[in-house]
């Protein structure tokens, strides 16, 4: 093949092609990798869930701890409520659309921990749901919580009209004047009480623990791009030597 036909050759697609193609490859790599550590990660949670609950860790221990190490960990805590600082924040759950019972707790130590006791149905009023709290010492067994700072995607929390879409725990700490609390929250999942309020308990143990685990289907997508790109530089090579020759 003389220079003229060879300088003919379509080398900048070529090289776009070639480029796309090892992008292509890279992220379908990324996915793969991506879907083992959420693979892994599933597991941990899982086993989480159902072990034996253990002691909170401490605020400083939080800190050092990346959220993957904690997040639904099974904790055991005592204390006191205090019904004054609960409040109702928007939920929908297997029992319907409802409410959050969230209510903070103290310990003898001095931590104060927000506490989701669980459901209450739509149409409960604050009043109710601060009745239901029991007086005295009581100890929660559940699940650690992420703070959801904000508000939920379409609703920002309103403080002062009592419109809670999310478990801001800064948010509610300072709607009800209780001071800094744990960076975390617990999913009540069972509450034993020295004495049991009289009123309407809300229903705990509704944790929904989902993890959304699409890596492979994406992987596949970049590998097939890669494999179209390289495909691409073969069918312009082949067309554009036909036409040379």
């Amino acid at each position: 093949m003389d220079t003229q036909k060879e300088a003919r050759r379509p080398w900048g697609l070529a090289a776009f092609l070639l480029l796309a193609a090892v992008l292509f490859l890279a992220l379908g790599i990324w996915q793969v990798q991506r879907m083992h550590w959420k693979h892994d990660l599933i597991a941990r949670v899982n086993a989480r869930v159902t072990a034996a609950p253990v002691t909170l860790p401490t605020p400083d221990a939080l800190s050092r701890m990346h959220t993957d190490s904690y997040e639904y960990l099974r904790v055991e805590i005592a204390g006191q409520y205090r019904p004054a600082a609960t409040a109702l924040v928007r939920a929908a759950t297997a029992l319907g659309t409802g409410y959050w019972t969230m209510t903070l707790l103290e310990t003898g130590e001095g931590r104060k921990v927000w506490v989701n006791r669980g459901y209450l149905p739509s149409g409960t009023d604050l009043a109710t749901a601060r009745a239901s709290a029991p007086e005295g010492p009581v100890r929660v067994i559940g699940l650690v919580r992420l703070s959801e700072p904000d508000g939920s995607l379409l609703q920002a929390n309103r403080p002062a009209d009592e419109r809670w879409y999310s478990r801001d725990l800064a948010a509610l700490s300072a709607a009800r004047g209780t001071g800094p609390s744990e960076p975390v929250f617990i999913d009540v999942q069972e509450e034993k009480a020295e004495r049991p309020a009289t009123g309407k308990a809300p229903v705990p143990g509704l944790t929904v623990i989902q993890f959304p685990d699409n890596h492979l289907g994406y992987a596949l997508t970049w590998f097939a791009l890669c494999a179209l790109s390289l495909f691409g530089i073969f069918l312009a090579w082949r067309l554009t030597g036909r036409s040379l020759a």
